[in-house]
């Protein structure tokens, strides 16, 4: 069938069959399916929906779009995977928290998608850093140093490289059939033996609210259950900046100080816990999430978790001394412009998607898929909810490459955050937790 046929037939609100999912799927890959083609496919699926057989079916020929991967001789064999938000850079931290704890985690990343920062961009603010090795590198770090962070390979589902960089610019992220089979096929394809979710849910969240956040972990959980992966997933909170950082080379050098005990902001420590706690139950390195925290918990104060960082980057070609050197490595912005506080009072609330599109447009993030991110812009020691302020203090410090660049983000920042004489009602981390 004509790729245009399967457009129309989900355009038109029809019910697409294994075969012509596969077929489409097929074209995607080999190219014969133009980027049009792809960005009318995913919005007809936006707007359409797609029953759970069709959800079934666009994980699997993503999936085996490519090479399927295949561990022999070591597990479990594990992974974590957000959905995006404004300074999650929770991925840099976790995967060497389990690995010290004995789980081998083949961590599938992505770039950036819409107001939210990507993984991939995050690691290219490191010198040298291979993050998209062939597969025989990927098997021998994961097997030496127990996780690896990369990108998709050519080998690894394929087809969701296309789709995932055309839905990024054409406004259709926020689609669940397209989330869950953009997120299982990466992670079946990595040949994984248990993966934890991370939904997240507010402001800076593709889900901004409970209904839709739990109907996304609770569809990624049943079709990676059904696909023999075992799955948890939280439901987590993102209607502020997590941590103090936003912006690629700023959040690695953030994950650094967390990583030595330089530095762990109480929200982001939290929800990289909770994430560990449930990664090493679901691998049955722990008897319980519980336990799971306080063994996530000893790999960081004994500096383990810290050194499989530092074995991971240099395995995958980054420099040696990065733990201890990362200030000499990481590009730093030529301008920094502090955001001030107009008011005394509190800080009330944040527009935290106005607030990562504030990165997008200092260059931190794409506006179109050839846009070339600029490592060193974004936003540190971000003031979370709560703080009480005087005015004249700094909320955030601007990170750009110019003047102009920093005066707009400041601009946009005086819009998204509030200050008020009260502080609001404190909001919960982890929202509900999904088996």
């Amino acid at each position: 069938m004509l790729p245009q046929e399967i457009i129309r037939k989900k355009r038109d609100g029809g019910e697409l069959s294994e075969a012509e999912i596969a077929e489409f799927i097929r074209g995607v890959t080999s190219g014969s399916v133009s980027e049009s083609q792809v960005s009318a496919f995913t919005m007809a699926v936006f707007f359409r929906n797609m029953t759970m057989a069709e959800r079934v079916a666009l994980t699997r020929a993503m999936t085996h779009s490519g090479t399927v991967l295949k561990w022999e001789g070591i597990g479990p064999v594990l992974d974590k995977h957000s959905t995006g938000g404004v300074g999650d850079k929770v991925s840099l931290m976790l995967a060497p928290i389990v690995a010290a704890c004995g789980g081998y985690v083949p961590m599938i990343s992505g770039r950036g998608l819409g107001h939210t920062g990507g993984t991939l961009d995050k690691l290219g603010a490191i010198p040298g850093y291979s993050a998209q090795p062939d597969l025989e590198t990927l098997r021998r770090v994961v097997r030496d140093v127990g996780c690896a962070i990369i990108g998709q390979t050519a080998d690894l589902a394929p087809a969701d490289q296309r789709i995932y960089a055309v839905r990024d610019v054409t406004a259709t992220v926020e689609s669940i059939p397209l989330i869950c089979a953009s997120i299982l096929s990466k992670k079946l394809a990595a040949g994984l033996q248990g993966l934890v979710m991370d939904v997240k849910l507010g402001s800076g969240a593709f889900m901004q609210d409970l209904k839709s956040a739990r109907e996304l972990a609770e569809t990624i959980v049943g079709i990676a259950t059904g696909a023999g992966l075992p799955t948890t997933a939280l439901l987590t909170d993102m209607d502020e900046v997590l941590g103090t950082t936003a912006g690629n080379a700023l959040e690695v050098a953030e994950a650094v100080d967390y990583l030595v005990g330089r530095s762990r902001e109480p929200r982001l420590h939290a929800v990289t816990i909770a994430l560990a706690g449930e990664m090493l139950a679901v691998g049955k390195l722990a008897a319980s999430p519980e336990e799971g925290w306080a063994k996530a918990e000893a790999a960081l104060a004994s500096g383990a978790a810290a050194e499989k960082f530092a074995k991971m980057v240099a395995s995958l070609s980054g420099p040696k001394d990065f733990l201890e050197n990362s200030e000499s490595y990481l590009v730093r912005a030529p301008v920094t412009v502090p955001f001030k506080a107009l008011r005394s009072g509190v800080v009330a609330r944040m527009n935290t998607r106005d607030i990562g599109l504030a990165v997008v447009d200092l260059g931190g993030g794409r506006k179109k898929t050839t846009d070339t991110v600029d490592l060193a812009v974004g936003l540190s020691q971000f003031l979370p909810v709560s703080a009480q302020v005087k005015v004249g203090d700094t909320l955030a410090l601007v990170h750009a490459a110019d003047e102009a660049s920093a005066g707009r983000a400041i601009a946009a920042l005086r819009k998204a955050v509030e200050i008020a004489d009260t502080a609001p009602p404190p909001r919960q981390l982890v929202h509900a937790r999904i088996t």
